[in-house]
């Protein structure tokens, strides 16, 4: 696919990027100093370490060690391949792509998730005409005004219908050569019993476009317009939609999110619609499915640091329910979420039809948070008898065993001993995470930092880490390539991968000067991008002096290394150990052989 972007567009679409606007669309960012600071959203943390430079135009996660360009963002958040990322870009920033005179060979090479999408968005067109200019569309329409949706609305959300019959947007794809196969494998339609052709899987229903975070059309929600069965129908899992990672308005409530560090979650695609009616455009809903990590980790990116989500359900059990599966997932991720349940009889479509917005706030002022929530939930259901606050525990351990913070754990404990009259002490016995098993630590790439653990050999330690102060000096201050490059620096790395790094940077400044976001690109392999990323954003001031310093130190270290060798060279043979001997005889000559192939530009 990269055939199909020239090197010159894709150098169009860097230059016209601006990875702080692409990254804060997904993550709430604040300054820190000439950087932004945020949570990461591929990872669970508290503590802000997703760090996005836009001098260099890169960014990287101190925690888990994520790193890269504006394209590797893309690829990473939103699941999307290199072409793909490139031309959502390309569109933002209205950079023409010859996407229109390919070879068939070229066409035959779109990708699957291209193609889908594609389709999707003929669909989408197709179920609009089918409600607003087909015949069959005014009952549809006619439903739609009756739930309270205005034009606008209606619009806006680009719903639909899907006319009832077998096959009407299969024959509509194949009247406009659209490829079957991949109709069946964006889930639009479904193949018949006998085998012999294929009927559409949404028919005589309200059509919802689910929008993913780059706004394209990824799946579909239906529902009917009686009370036939199943209710509701969603898209089945699809190269382009999982319902664990969409969620429906995701991109219309990302900038009020952002602004009010608030985002409602509701359980209907009308419940969505009404509360954006009303202007809480802040409201996100799921999609026939629990929430799941991945949501949270959105939504998290969504509000920032300090931010809080609000679930807004019904108030019978189903709704309880949904409340306590998302205790656990909500811990996981680190965001605070609170509970709102409605007024027996409503859920937020019917409330804010009968009562308004200003109602609907009043009442999200005094949602509870998950705990607290769950344990009046508890007492109303069981009651404080003895038995009753035995089954209360037993049923809220799971919750508080969830909190991963031990201090929020105990006073959770607490609380929950002193509102059911239980000592302390003993719910501590019975309430009590097992002990978790120790696993083996993997440290980010890239040396020393926050997390990070030294390295156990000590030799190799101090030499790894000037080599790796050396790259950073390449990043930061690209002044000292020609000296680093006219006294063979590289020629003497031990670490392959920095070495490989370090003459990246000599070729690639050489050409296009100090571009780290294109730099970073050079590489497919995650860990030499996450090094670049990472010393080009260590927090080291240079200066020619300092660069000189470093400089010498390295031809020290080099000079000592030979030395040592020779020197344990020298007490092999006064020890007659042959066997040590010839293993370091051996060593010498791979060194010498190494230099006079580097030397003879073998490696370059």
């Amino acid at each position: 696919m990269a055939a199909y972007i020239p090197d010159d567009k894709i150098s169009a679409i860097k230059n016209a990027s601006d990875i702080v606007d692409i990254v804060s669309e997904m993550v709430s960012l604040r300054r820190a100093g000439r950087n932004f600071l945020g949570l990461c959203p591929f990872h669970a943390e508290k503590t802000p370490s997703f760090t996005v430079s836009p001098d260099k135009q890169i960014f990287y996660c101190f925690g888990c060690g994520a790193g890269g360009n504006v394209f590797s963002f893309l690829m990473k958040q939103g699941g999307l391949t290199f072409p793909e990322a490139a031309r959502a870009l390309a569109v933002r920033y209205a950079i023409d792509l010859p996407t229109r005179d390919l070879s068939p060979h070229e066409k035959k090479k779109l990708t699957e998730r291209e193609t889908i999408l594609t389709l999707n968005d003929a669909a989408v067109s197709f179920y609009r005409n089918c409600l607003f200019e087909d015949e069959r569309g005014k009952q549809a329409k006619a439903y739609l005004l009756k739930r309270g949706m205005i034009e606008k609305t209606i619009d806006e959300f680009k719903l639909g219908f899907a006319p009832d019959g077998w096959d009407n947007l299969a024959r509509h794809f194949r009247a406009r050569r659209k490829p079957v196969e991949m109709a069946l494998l964006a889930g639009l339609v479904v193949p018949r019993k006998n085998g012999d052709g294929h009927y559409d899987r949404f028919r005589n229903r309200i059509i919802f476009p689910i929008f993913n975070a780059q706004n394209q059309p990824a799946g579909f929600g239906g529902r009917v317009l009686d009370d036939a069965l199943p209710k509701y129908l969603n898209s089945p899992e699809t190269p382009v939609y999982s319902k664990s990672r969409s969620l429906y308005g995701l991109a219309r409530a990302r900038q009020k999110c952002r602004e009010m560090q608030t985002v409602y979650v509701v359980e209907g695609y009308f419940d969505l619609l009404a509360m954006h009616q009303c202007g809480i455009t802040n409201t996100v809903a799921t999609l026939g499915t629990s929430l799941t990590d991945d949501h949270v980790q959105i939504l998290k990116g969504f509000v920032g640091e300090g931010g809080k989500a609000v679930l807004v359900y019904d108030s019978d059990q189903a709704g309880i329910k949904a409340a306590q599966r998302s205790v656990s997932v909500f811990q996981k991720g680190l965001l605070e979420a609170r509970i709102l349940v409605l007024p027996k009889g409503h859920d937020p479509d019917s409330f804010l039809m009968a009562h308004g917005p200003d109602e609907f706030f009043k009442a999200a002022g005094q949602s509870m948070g998950m705990i607290p929530f769950m344990v009046e939930s508890a007492v109303e259901k069981f009651g404080l008898s003895i038995d009753g606050k035995v089954r209360i525990v037993n049923d809220l351990k799971s919750a508080i065993v969830a909190i991963g913070d031990p201090i929020a754990r105990s006073l959770r404990i607490k609380q929950l001993a002193e509102r059911i009259g239980v000592d302390e002490t003993i719910l501590l016995q019975k309430i009590r995470p097992n002990p978790p098993r120790p696993a083996r630590t993997v440290w980010p790439p890239g040396g020393q930092g926050p997390g990070k653990a030294p390295d156990p050999d000590p030799v190799r330690g101090e030499t790894y880490r000037l080599e790796r102060q050396m790259v950073a000096m390449m990043l930061q201050f690209p002044e000292m390539i020609a000296q680093i490059k006219g006294r063979r620096i590289m020629d003497h790395f031990t670490d392959s991968v920095l070495a490989e790094i370090g003459r990246g940077i000599i070729e690639h400044f050489a050409q296009v000067g100090s571009d780290i976001a294109g730099l970073v690109s050079q590489w497919e392999d995650s860990e030499k991008k996450a090094i670049v990323v990472r010393l080009s954003l260590t927090d080291e001031h240079w200066d020619r002096d300092g660069c000189m310093n470093l400089i010498n130190q390295f031809e020290a270290s080099i000079h000592r290394r030979d030395k040592g060798l020779l020197r344990r060279i020298e007490a092999a043979e006064k020890s007659g150990d042959e066997s040590l001997l010839a293993e370091l005889l051996q060593e010498k000559q791979r060194q010498a052989r190494k230099t006079m192939e580097k030397h003879s530009g073998v490696n370059h």
